[in-house]
């Protein structure tokens, strides 16, 4: 018999109980495909090699291998232990469990998205959880878009395209991803026009700049970095009563979106949307899912003239928000409304949690670590808000060192399923629970151990 002819048929191998299996999960074209590829592989490889007594079983297990590989999503949950709880790469806030459920209820069916309830007619999406922010801000209006960048980018478009905004040159920062202040604004239509300088920049040089051209004072919070020594900076207070003055808006992103909980040392220098409000912004926008701790949003709160013109630019509707996000922000809110959020939304309870309630769990871990002969020791350290917010935050800490080799155990964890991402320093791999959930702690243990097995002496 010719070697070749040793390989089943296709049709052979979709008969097989474990194809039929595959072809259940996967699909038949998905299976059969699949079959294809190996059996063309085996072909070429049998021209050289002796037939194996169990083809049939190999062709199947490689077949299963190869369509795991093909159907592996690409997004998938990791187990943060880095200790950096707004973590941009790793989806920035987890979602407190009532946000995640109303989200997965609203995305499961249908909702009155842009339906009203009461007139039995079309409604507009763009009022949900409008209240709340309401609410919460002391705005007279709020509208939400996509993300923080939209939220900048409708405002001066729709607020200031075609005229000058003033802007501090010690507040052209550069956001995630490589975006930089200027080019939204260029986007918008808005004309930038900068003034003081990198440290030092006075309402005086605002009041120089303001013409006839002159649309906004924008005033920039720097979320992501910090400048100490000669500096000064108007407050806000100061640019309201400019912008009073000469008849001219003055909005402030505020990129981190902070409504004073928890209220925490590593939160100090974090201005508070409650009180830029308060001190007279026409409007402020902020990012839903850095210390709000909620899903990825752009809110901006306002005047009820300036949110009104937002609310009916043509940009908007390229840059709305979709029915999980509306579900999820508004039962954040709800968690802020109610006052216990601090205990149910997972950033704030992160930021709040003390080194002594860390070191509990930290010793436990080390302490299992150790029989399973892996050496483990709780050190100090510190852990950090991250996301662009709060520019070097240091929060006490708690972390387990593990000595192992550090790269390889790192990498190694990466791997697991879920990946545990951890960070090394000084040579060792440390792990922060202050970022992990209570519930995962068993769960780190196994991915560390199993991460372990080959690296062992």
């Amino acid at each position: 018999m010719s070697t070749f002819r040793a390989i089943p048929s296709i049709e052979q191998l979709r008969v097989r109980e474990g194809c039929r299996a595959l072809e259940a999960i996967y699909g038949r074209d998905s299976l059969v495909a699949a079959l294809r590829t190996e059996a063309d592989e085996w072909r070429a490889r049998l021209a050289n090699e002796p037939v194996p007594p169990d083809l049939a079983e190999l062709i199947e297990a490689r077949t299963r291998q190869r369509l795991e590989r093909l159907h592996a999503p690409s997004l998938v949950e990791t187990i943060n232990a880095t200790g950096v709880i707004v973590h941009t790469n790793l989806g920035r806030a987890p979602l407190a469990e009532p946000a995640a459920d109303r989200a997965a209820a609203i995305a499961a069916g249908y909702s009155n998205l842009e339906y009203d309830l009461e007139q039995g007619k079309r409604g507009r999406r763009d009022t949900h959880a409008e209240r709340l922010l309401v609410r919460l801000s002391g705005a007279e209006a709020a509208v939400i878009v996509n993300n923080n960048a939209a939220a900048t980018l409708i405002a001066l478009a729709a607020l200031a395209s075609g005229r000058e905004v003033i802007i501090s040159r010690g507040e052209l920062v550069e956001i995630g991803g490589g975006f930089r202040v200027p080019d939204v604004m260029a986007q918008s239509g808005a004309i930038l026009r900068e003034v003081g300088t990198t440290n030092r920049t006075r309402a005086a040089d605002y009041a120089a700049a303001i013409t006839d051209r002159t649309a906004m004072i924008l005033r920039v919070h720097p979320s992501n970095f910090r400048i100490d020594g000669f500096t000064e900076r108007p407050t806000l207070e100061s640019l309201v009563a400019l912008g009073r003055r000469f008849n001219v808006l003055v909005a402030e992103d505020l990129g981190s979106g902070y409504f004073g909980v928890p209220e925490s040392p590593a939160l100090r220098d974090e201005p508070r949307v409650t009180s830029s409000l308060a001190s007279g912004a026409d409007v402020v926008m902020f990012s839903g899912d850095k210390l709000l701790g909620g899903p990825q949003a752009g809110i901006i709160a306002g005047t009820l003239e300036a949110i009104g013109r937002i609310r009916t630019h043509p940009l908007m509707r390229a840059l709305r928000a979709d029915k999980m996000t509306y579900a999820a922000l508004e039962a954040t809110l709800e968690e802020y409304a109610a006052g216990r959020a601090v205990e149910t939304v997972p950033v704030p309870r992160m930021i709040a949690l003390t080194a002594s309630e860390i070191n509990r769990r930290a010793e436990t871990l080390a302490e299992r670590l150790n029989a399973a002969g892996i050496r483990a020791d709780v050190i100090d350290g510190f852990s950090t808000i991250g996301g662009g917010s709060a520019p070097e935050s240091r929060i006490p800490t708690r972390l387990v060192a593990i000595a192992l080799p550090a790269e390889r155990l790192e990498a190694r964890l990466r791997a697991q399923r879920p990946p545990v991402i951890a960070r090394i320093e000084q040579g060792r791999v440390l792990i922060d629970l202050r970022t992990v959930r209570p519930e995962k702690d068993d769960e780190v243990l196994a991915k560390v151990i199993a991460a372990s097995a080959m690296l062992l002496p």
